[in-house]
């Protein structure tokens, strides 16, 4: 047995060029939990969460950070926290597989 939600999640997902796939990690009353791969030159659309802070966990590759117009690149290992109500999004500009995890808390009501 393994606690570990990870590898079996992830080990699926296999974007195509533009493709974003998705893997629940954690799903409860107060906390979503998501894995998100990117393939090459895939874009996760900018977009808010008015009630939750999103944070994001770069485990592999290198991912492009929207928030609030600006971008950022960064590497695995990395974390990028997004305040409740900020724009953000995500893109791949490698010829990589992209993954990251996006935790959502509070749950929206």
């Amino acid at each position: 047995m393994t606690l570990d939600e990870y590898p079996d999640a992830v080990d699926a997902l296999e974007p195509a060029d533009g493709e974003v796939e998705t893997a629940e990690l954690v799903v409860s009353d107060d906390v979503l939990v998501k894995a998100f791969a990117l393939g090459p030159d895939a874009e996760l659309e900018a977009h808010d969460h008015p009630e939750s802070t999103n944070v994001f966990h770069v485990l592999e590759g290198t991912v492009t950070v929207v928030q609030d117009g600006e971008s950022e690149t960064i590497d695995a290992p990395g974390v990028v926290s997004h305040e409740r109500g900020v724009v953000h999004g995500a893109r791949n500009e490698t010829d990589e597989r992209v993954v990251f995890t996006a935790s959502l808390c509070p749950l929206p009501s």
